[in-house]
């Protein structure tokens, strides 16, 4: 065995009541949706675009494309991705299309996972 503790348990015993209630519960929400739009997250560019509109009330499809550093087209792309998936809503003003995230719900998504991930690396940089 290695340092690791073993992380299974050694009976294969539950608590009827316990598993019942959680399963009903875990099945009347709409997982498959949110696992979409965790998958959206999931690719690098899009967080890196959820991110930059974390950060900018709004930013037109320009200069998401200057940000991440892709052509129009890839940046337009993926902001369609995340507008189909609830994550970002657009207008346009004039000839510019601006994307901003769709509330403060994905904003608090993105930065709550940074805060993790921080909070990650300074633990596993004391072990």
């Amino acid at each position: 065995m290695t340092n690791q503790a073993k992380e299974t348990c050694d009976v294969a015993v539950f608590n009827e009541d316990k598993v019942y209630r959680v399963k009903e519960m875990v099945e009347s929400e709409n997982i498959l949706a949110v696992s979409e739009m965790f998958k959206a997250l999931c690719d690098e560019t899009r967080l890196k675009i959820a991110y930059a509109l974390t950060q900018e009330n709004k930013l037109c499809v320009c200069d998401v494309a200057h940000i991440i550093g892709s052509s129009t087209a890839t940046a337009s792309h993926h902001l369609r991705h995340l507008k189909k998936l609830g994550l970002a809503k657009s207008y346009k003003e004039g000839k510019q299309v601006y994307y901003q995230l769709d509330d403060d719900h994905v904003k608090t998504l993105i930065t709550i996972g940074l805060v993790h991930q921080k909070e990650v690396e300074r633990r596993d940089n004391l072990i």
